[in-house]
């Protein structure tokens, strides 16, 4: 209802019909916040899947040594945003550990403002974030994988189905349930991604890391055009509506098929 009101928290609101949702399809920012949040979702959600699922492929056996790669990787999902943050904002400074380790090597043309550059800024808060999220896809994998009969797959070897084969045929069908809920979270993680951003650029360099949810903050809070901000909220939820629902008929209907 606010994303129909023109209201900056204090005056009274007036109505504002559609006004502010006309005015997100001029808007620069919101422009390029939107491009951004859909290279986010595309990086951020594609390397979260594929890695996450290659770690429990490589951890998912009871093999000496692999609980403490497991929990290697799981512990970075129990700091907060806000600290996860601050590890990166320190690994990519200009003399930050990154930039020490080129010019220790001998890299010194590498080095570079990671954060500070419009072309690379995004990428890197992209990297401190899939830190924090490989670790949890992982672990979700794993209880898929657990789940399945290694009966079946004995099978399917003996039966003279290769890795690959075993893989593609056997394994993935069976973690089909488990595929949906990780989409659902990549999805939604990606679309509200926001205190790591925030903590680390701001929105910036000249919004080079302006994701939808960084804009709907300033606009609400710094600029206080709360109605604007609320149209923008709406963006997002349509959003991650639709590609989860789109993700949902496509499972629903290959589940049919099979």
């Amino acid at each position: 209802m606010f994303s129909f009101l023109n209201w900056n928290g204090f005056a009274p609101a007036t109505p504002a019909g559609v006004t502010n949702y006309t005015a997100l399809a001029t808007d620069p920012i919101f422009l390029t916040a939107l491009k951004n949040t859909a290279i986010w979702v595309v990086l951020f959600g594609g390397i979260s899947f594929l890695g996450g699922l290659g770690v429990a492929l490589l951890f998912q056996s009871e093999r000496r040594g692999v609980g403490l790669y497991r929990t290697a990787l799981f512990l970075p999902i129990v700091f907060s945003l806000v600290v996860t943050a601050l590890i990166w904002d320190t690994f990519f400074q200009p003399n930050g550990i990154l930039n020490t380790f080129l010019n220790a090597v001998g890299l010194h043309s590498w080095t570079h403002v990671w954060l500070g550059d419009p072309n690379t800024a995004l990428y890197a808060v992209i990297v401190a974030a899939l830190w924090r999220e490989i670790g949890y896809v992982m672990v979700l994998f794993i209880a898929g994988l657990k789940a399945i009969d290694p009966a079946v797959l004995e099978a399917a070897r003996v039966d003279g189905a290769g890795a690959f084969q075993r893989f593609f045929f056997v394994v993935l069908p069976q973690l089909r349930n488990v595929t949906l809920v990780v989409v659902s979270v990549i999805v939604i993680d990606s679309l509200r991604s926001f205190d790591i951003v925030w903590a680390m650029t701001g929105g910036g360099p000249f919004h080079s890391t302006e994701l939808l949810s960084t804009y709907m903050f300033s606009t609400a809070f710094q600029t206080r055009a709360l109605g604007y901000a609320s149209a923008i909220a709406v963006v997002i939820f349509v959003l991650a509506l639709a590609v989860i629902i789109s993700y949902l008929v496509r499972a629903l209907s290959e589940e049919k098929e099979s």
